[in-house]
């Protein structure tokens, strides 16, 4: 139930600094492209407010798009396409004026909610994805937070990498090492890997491969590990997302080349 709370928390903080910053937007800065395939900084707004209009009960609107376009990659594809595409058009102001209101919605339904199983199904999901709470508490304000870095690129305007918001979705990438260097990367029995992350959050993150393939954290990071990859957090961030190709990124990489490649493609996590 705290966590929960927890999550309720830092979605309301990411939502607050999103909606700051679309804000600021100049129309020059609304239409430019963004890291996601196909949707300019406009359609990211436009895709946060479609699926917090969705949450707080909206219906979502209805929109015939081009399910052959080369950004589309399936159902969950199509499903966020419609939302964006029916708000193209819109004002700048409006848009941001739709989430703000569905945040402030959605924010008096969470708060009315007990939050006290995290392994119960909410009464909506995003295109009703089976998703408990603990699943969408902890994943609707790394959406936000990510978008919101989405944005920050595009226009180049950095921040934001130290939030608590920020920390979260951090976190959030973190534990999900294990299991993308054993069995997405499939590391060697024996292998381990170190992430050692520079700023603007530092931290060092270890992962050691059983003999039966199975990936740990390790407490203690081992000083000559089979890999070790150092980067920013911004740079974690963009891998982690799933953003840009890791040849384009600023990644000091020591060790094992080929096991390097294979865990550089295997952090994107993010659709």
């Amino acid at each position: 139930m705290d966590t929960l709370r927890q999550h309720l928390d830092v979605w309301k903080a990411a939502c607050a600094d999103f909606s700051q910053l679309a804000l600021q937007l100049t129309d020059d800065q609304w239409a430019l492209p963004t890291d996601c395939a196909g949707w300019s900084v406009g359609d990211v707004v436009a895709h946060a407010a479609a699926l917090e209009a969705e949450l707080a009960g909206d219906e979502p609107l209805r929109q015939t798009i081009d399910k052959q376009a080369p950004h589309i990659k399936g159902p969950a594809g199509v499903y966020t396409e419609r939302g964006v595409v029916a708000r193209r058009g819109r004002t700048p102001s409006d848009v941001v004026a739709e989430f703000d209101d569905a945040v402030e919605r959605r924010t008096a339904i969470l708060e009315a909610e007990a939050l006290d199983d995290p392994e119960g199904d909410p009464p909506v999901t995003p295109g009703g994805i089976g998703w408990n709470w603990a699943t969408l508490m902890r994943n609707r304000p790394l959406d936000i937070w990510v978008h919101e870095q989405d944005i920050r690129r595009a226009v180049g305007q950095s921040g934001g990498l130290d939030t608590q918001p920020a920390r979260h979705v951090q976190s959030v990438f973190a534990s999900a090492l294990p299991y993308t260097v054993a069995k997405r990367a499939q590391a060697p029995p024996g292998a381990t890997v170190v992430v050692d992350i520079t700023g603007p959050l530092p931290a060092v993150y270890a992962v050691e491969v059983d003999a039966a393939g199975r990936g740990a954290p390790v407490q203690e990071a081992p000083t000559e590990p089979t890999l070790r990859l150092t980067l920013d957090t911004e740079c974690f961030t963009v891998l982690c997302a799933g953003r840009r190709d890791p040849g384009s990124l600023p990644i000091k990489v020591d060790g094992d080349a080929d096991l390097a490649e294979r865990v550089l493609h295997a952090l994107a996590m993010t659709p």
